[in-house]
């Protein structure tokens, strides 16, 4: 609750950096919120218009919540409204055309504003979670009327904030409508329910992009995760667990994750060998894998393994001569409802590159550029990595990489094999025609 107050008390001082004698009003205000996983997903529809009926070119949008991993905006014509981020918890938008009346759909996912309450369960216990929020939208504007519907993921609720009007259908909770709520309204909404769904974070995501020229890039990912829910209080029972349908309701025993339709060659090994307890389902637009971690996975327990495989290059490298352009998934789907800490991905190119360029999606912290030295390399092979932090299932998009590479270099591998096997025969050659003996032969008459 602490956090969240310092949180309102933060976006109370922004107000000083806007102007204060701003005439947009908030004629109407409708709120979803899907706590139905571990992230807290909200999608407002806000429609607004200026008093004195000047054009609204921008609006000022807070976000309450924290941990904010994904945020983006659409006008009533589905086009994208630019978001340009003043802070944590300040945005601005821009509209594609300035109109007097605006009509918007703000999206935002949040990752940590759902916590387990109590933070320790047994193993045949249920999970219960708490949300703290705010009961309205936090506006720098007035609001004429406003209506908030949150989904949860069961009908078990154990207490929620209670201001009339609301209503209670089954995990379904309505709020308002709230007529004249004034800017900056800061009423606490608070709700306390069962969540039995796994709440896992991957803490480390290191995925690695080998290019080849020779038709193929072989993709591997590194995954250290934690259940983040309700930490498993005393000690597990294997025989409770198979035996009771009821055990572990919130343990995480098996995941699909999604891989390209093209991909081949797919591994999945922890620290202890391959993992056989697996299961790949092709599809026509992507393989559907079901991985099973060796032990299922409790509040507060780690597991960490390395998925690979292998796709043909020309679905994602186009060229123009000696110019080429990568264009893959930045991140990929490893969970439903998924949420990363930290994801570190590394490309490595050929021998050979230059004019090396990236065009992420999203702004990503650039790490310096490094060298890697492989089998028949000389030089070596340039790496490209970067990192960010804070991803969601909403960041899987594509980053593009430019960069230069003569295809005379494609003969450099041949050549050394080559060469080697060249050098061998010479030698061979040289060592069958030399004479090792010790003594010397000598003729008699």
């Amino acid at each position: 609750m602490s956090k969240n107050i310092a949180i309102f008390l933060a976006l109370s001082a922004l107000l000083g950096f806007f102007n204060a004698n701003a005439e947009i009003v908030n004629t109407n205000v409708e709120r979803t919120l899907d706590l139905t996983s571990q992230l807290v997903k909200t999608t407002t529809r806000i429609s607004a218009e200026d008093a004195a009926g000047k054009a609204i070119a921008e609006y000022v949008f807070f976000v309450a919540e924290p941990s904010l991993a994904y945020i983006a905006v659409k006008d009533s014509a589905d086009k994208n409204v630019q978001v340009r981020k003043n802070d944590e918890q300040s945005f601005t938008f821009t509209f594609p055309k300035a109109s007097a009346k605006q009509t918007f759909v703000v999206e935002t996912v949040s990752s940590k504003g759902i916590l387990p309450h109590p933070e320790e369960i047994r193993q045949n216990d249920k999970q219960f979670v708490r949300y703290i929020g705010n009961l309205h939208l936090y506006s720098k504007y007035k609001t004429n009327a406003q209506k908030a519907t949150v989904k949860l993921s069961s009908s078990n609720i154990l207490s929620h904030t209670q201001v009339k009007p609301y209503s209670v259908s089954a995990n379904k909770i309505t709020l308002g409508s709230y007529e004249n709520v004034e800017a900056l309204s800061q009423e606490p909404l608070v709700i306390h329910y069962e969540n039995s769904s796994p709440f896992v974070t991957v803490n480390t995501l290191e995925r690695t992009l080998e290019i080849s020229h020779w038709g193929n890039i072989a993709v591997q990912e590194a995954i250290q995760m934690t259940h983040t829910g309700a930490k498993l209080k005393g000690s597990f029972s294997r025989y409770d667990f198979q035996k009771e349908g009821r055990s572990g309701q919130s343990a995480l025993k098996s995941y699909k994750t999604y891989l390209p339709a093209s991909a081949s060659g797919v591994y999945y090994r922890d620290t202890n060998g391959n993992i056989s307890t697996s299961n790949m389902n092709s599809g026509r637009d992507f393989i559907e894998l079901e991985l099973r971690p060796r032990f299922p996975l409790f509040g507060g327990w780690k597991t960490q393994y390395t998925l690979g495989y292998n796709v043909p290059s020309y679905e994602y490298m186009f060229s123009d001569g000696n110019k080429y352009q990568l264009k893959m998934h930045l991140i990929d789907h490893i969970y439903d409802n998924m949420a990363i800490d930290e994801a570190t991905i590394k490309i490595i190119l050929p021998e050979g590159c230059s004019d090396i360029k990236l065009s992420p999606p999203y702004s990503v912290s650039r790490l310096p550029n490094e060298l890697v030295h492989t089998y028949l390399d000389t030089t070596g092979r340039p790496v490209i990595s970067f990192t960010k932090s804070n991803l969601v299932e909403s960041h899987i998009s594509d980053f593009t990489l430019y960069y230069s590479f003569s295809k005379i270099s494609l003969l450099q591998e041949p050549l050394l094999v080559s060469g080697f096997i060249y050098i061998i025969f010479v030698i061979t050659i040289v060592f069958l025609r030399l004479d090792f003996s010790i003594t010397s032969h000598s003729h008699k008459d």
